[in-house]
């Protein structure tokens, strides 16, 4: 079997341009832990930040396979903010929450929750609302 990349940066960039196109606003929420990440440390909370990354409130939006990086001002100072995709747990549309959490990435191809066999009893995902 081939390894396939990852498909979280594709899903991120569908996803922001279907809550653009909706008129809504897109924020992600960032596992502030992962290495490499550049985020205001001073709006982390519990090991997350919350950020809109809406065409309003940023610049220079890039969203590629190896990054997700924009420039937005934190208390009237601009800053440039950079994270790899895998350190984003979910994006949403602020106004109705419609979006998508994504699960942590392991080492192997195998779906969330590990091949099933029958008679094996799946184990329930464990979600965290963010609001």
């Amino acid at each position: 079997m081939h390894k396939m990349t990852s498909s979280r940066p594709y899903l991120i960039r569908a996803l922001y341009e279907w809550i653009v196109e909706n008129d809504m606003t897109p924020y992600i929420v960032v596992d502030a832990l992962v290495e490499g990440i550049v985020v205001p440390t001073q709006h982390v909370r519990e090991g997350q930040i919350v950020l809109n990354i809406s065409p309003r409130a940023i610049n220079h939006l890039r969203l590629s396979n190896d990054e997700v990086a924009f420039s937005a001002r934190f208390g009237g100072a601009e800053m440039q903010v950079s994270l790899p995709p895998r350190a984003v747990v979910a994006i949403y549309a602020r106004e109705n929450g419609e979006g998508m959490m994504f699960r942590e990435e392991g080492g192997g191809d195998a779906p969330p929750d590990g091949p099933h066999t029958p008679g094996d009893t799946p184990v329930k995902p464990k979600l965290k609302v963010v609001k």
